[in-house]
């Protein structure tokens, strides 16, 4: 239990606060915690990495911005969530991870405006019992993961964060679905909402 719950604090950390991650960068170390033993799943983050679409899109699990497009305000990323566990179906310890992260960034062209963009994600991992199942000791099966992030633009698929700043009057795509208040953590995560407009940043 202790291992599964320290290795799920790690997957989060290497996804979504990793510097490198966050500026853009390839998530390896996000990456190293899962097992090769789910081809398919490294696989469609590599795909996705290589060649962002709507189908594979690498922010559906890592927190990315354009290096060239903005850059991060100060080293403090707020966050908040809990992670829960239980028996998992591979004979080992199910982690579920329910986490809010808040990035402060500006323009990277030295603009002062600084805005943020909220980030839920829940994920759902198992550390299986290598002497029942064909698994790797030490890493995730990666079983569920969704998101829900707040004040990035819409029907942008090219594998990064877009944050929208107030001053900017350039919305790339109209929200099609309702204004959400990206801190309310009481809701659950609706996989496949359509991109609304958040209540506040």
């Amino acid at each position: 239990m202790e291992q599964a719950l320290k290795l799920t604090r790690k997957l989060l950390v290497a996804a979504n606060l990793d510097p490198r991650t966050v500026r853009g960068e390839r998530p390896e170390a996000a990456l190293s915690l899962l097992d090769p033993e789910q081809p398919e799943i490294l696989d469609r983050f590599d795909t996705a990495l290589r060649s962002p679409s709507r189908q594979n899109d690498p922010v559906t699990l890592f927190s990315r911005f354009d290096p060239d497009e903005v850059r991060l305000v100060g080293d403090v990323i707020k966050t908040r969530g809990r992670m829960t566990f239980e028996k998992g179906s591979q004979g080992g310890v199910a982690v579920h991870a329910d986490y809010t992260f808040v990035y402060p960034v500006s323009r990277a062209d030295g603009s002062t405006e600084v805005t943020r963009t909220i980030v839920r994600r829940a994920v759902e991992v198992e550390l299986a019992d290598p002497a029942q199942y064909q698994v790797t000791p030490g890493r995730l099966l990666l079983m569920e993961y969704d998101e829900e992030i707040g004040n990035s633009s819409c029907d942008v698929h090219d594998g990064y964060l877009h944050p929208e700043f107030p001053s900017s009057g350039d919305r790339k795509a109209d929200p099609t679905g309702p204004t959400t208040d990206p801190y309310d953590r009481s809701r659950s995560l609706d996989d496949g909402q359509a991109c609304g407009t958040v209540s506040r940043t």
